[in-house]
Formats: structure tokens, C-alpha cells, sequence
């Protein structure tokens, strides 16, 4: 461990190999670092971080800090990293509450300037948020979601795999995966097509979400009756059932279809 001068690291701290820690840092009790990971001046890593293998924190963050939940009783929690994330300057990151004792953020995440993730989040591996974005608690992001920069999302909103939310969005509803999320108040804006080909998505599988979500908010109907259409015209796969499934579990409901798409 490459360790400057004027750190402030616990003794019980849990410090991998090839990890750099740098001048102002603080680093508390019950803390694991992977190896590899750089620290960056004016770090505050707080009780129950765990970060993975070779992550970059930039200074100014704060990593597991206290829940900023009035029912919190100072019960033993976590906030988790994993492997190859990048945690840029002044992002908060608080850690879990007795929801789910953890707040985690996945592998090969890039977390931008000023963002906030609260407690009980749990985000999957490949995200992305913009600049200030900011996530209440119990948020749950699945892999390969994107947010453009100022998002703020609502507590117990969910997040679909592969969905991009245009910046400054208002994040009130449920976002089904695969989708583009835009406009105020937030509305259907079509699939994100860009994404899906960057990650080698065919054509032709492209063409059936697009066709899903056609029937889902281009039709008029409500959710059991476009969930009773997709399953009747569109034969089962891993994408359909995703889809069906999320909406099916959303108990916030999902956003709504854009009227000038009819």
C-alpha cells in the first residue's frame, strides 16, 4: 500500500495490495479496500464501506456515510462497491438502513460528479449517472442503465436494464427496461436503440422490443391489456418475459406512453 503522508487510515481498516491513499484522506474502522483501488485527496470512507478491486475515488466523496433517515438507530450496515467502479468528486454515497442493510452499487459503474445515491439503493453493473444526479432511498437500478446529468429520482423507483433517462428528468414512476425516458413529466421517448446496438443487440431482437413497446404505449390500452397483447403476438424470450415481468411487479406503476407518438 502507497500510503502519503497525513492520511488518517484505522488500524482495523482492511487494505488490499497496490492500493494508493492519498494526502487528506480518511479511511475508518470496519472498512475493506480491494487491491488496486486509488484514494484520492480528501476521501472520507466511513464504518461498513466495502469497495472491490480496482476502483478510483476521487477527492471530496464520502463513501457509506450515515443514512439520512430519521428511523435509522445506528444499526450495523454497509455500503458496497464493486470491481472497476469510478467514484467521482463530492459524490455521497450513504450506506443501508434495516430495509436492506446495504446500499450497492455494482462492477464497471461510473458515478459522476456531485451525485447522491441513499440508503437501500442498489445499482447493478455498468451504470451510469451524470453529474448531480440524485437517487432517494430503496432505488433499484438494473445493469446498463444510464442518467443524464440533474436527474433526481424518487424513493422506491426502479430502473430497467438498458434504459437511458434524459437529463434533468423528475423520476416518479417506474422506467421499463430498454426504454428511452424523457420530457416532463417523464414519458416514453421510444427504446434506447443506440444502446442496445453498442452492446450487440441484433436487428432483429432490436425490432421486437421496439414491437413490445409499441403495444405497451402506442395503443392506448392499459397495462393487463397490453401485457395480454404482447404475450398473445409476441413469442416468449429472455427480452419479452423481462419486460412482462417488470411490469407486472411495478408497484409504483411505470411512466406513461407520449401522445405525440400516436
Amino acid at each position: 500500500m502507497s500510503r502519503f503522508p497525513l492520511t488518517n487510515v484505522h488500524p482495523d481498516a482492511i487494505i488490499g495490495e497496490n492500493v494508493t491513499i492519498e494526502p487528506f484522506a480518511t479511511v475508518q474502522k470496519n472498512v475493506v479496500i480491494g487491491d488496486g483501488c486509488w484514494i484520492g485527496p480528501n476521501v472520507t470512507i466511513m464504518e461498513g464501506a466495502r469497495i472491490g478491486k480496482n476502483c478510483k475515488i476521487f477527492p471530496g466523496a464520502v463513501i457509506s456515510g450515515v443514512p439520512q433517515d430519521l428511523k435509522f438507530r445506528g444499526e450495523e450496515t454497509t455500503a458496497e462497491i464493486g470491481d472497476n467502479t469510478t467514484v467521482r468528486e463530492c459524490v455521497t454515497i450513504n450506506r443501508g438502513t434495516v430495509d436492506k442493510y446495504k446500499t450497492v452499487i455494482g462492477s464497471d459503474c461510473l458515478i459522476m460528479a456531485y451525485a447522491h445515491i441513499g440508503h437501500d439503493c442498489i445499482i447493478g453493473n455498468n451504470c451510469i449517472l451524470g453529474n448531480t444526479v440524485q437517487l432517494a432511498g430503496h432505488v433499484v437500478i438494473d445493469d446498463f442503465a444510464i442518467f443524464g446529468g440533474a436527474c433526481a429520482v424518487q424513493q422506491f423507483s426502479k430502473i430497467g436494464a438498458h434504459a437511458y433517462i434524459g437529463g434533468g428528468s423528475l423520476v416518479r414512476k417506474d422506467i421499463p427496461p430498454f426504454t428511452k425516458a424523457a420530457r416532463e413529466p417523464l414519458s416514453y421517448a421510444g427504446i434506447n436503440t443506440v444502446g442496445l446496438r453498442r452492446r450487440g443487440y441484433s436487428s432483429e431482437k432490436i425490432n421486437e422490443i421496439q414491437e413490445i413497446y409499441r403495444m405497451i404505449f402506442m395503443k392506448g390500452l392499459n397495462n393487463s391489456k397490453a401485457i395480454e397483447m404482447v404475450e398473445n403476438e409476441v413469442p416468449s424470450s429472455e427480452e419479452r418475459d423481462y419486460i412482462l415481468d417488470f411490469i407486472r411487479n411495478s408497484e409504483r406503476g411505470i411512466m406513461k406512453g407520449y401522445e405525440g407518438n400516436d
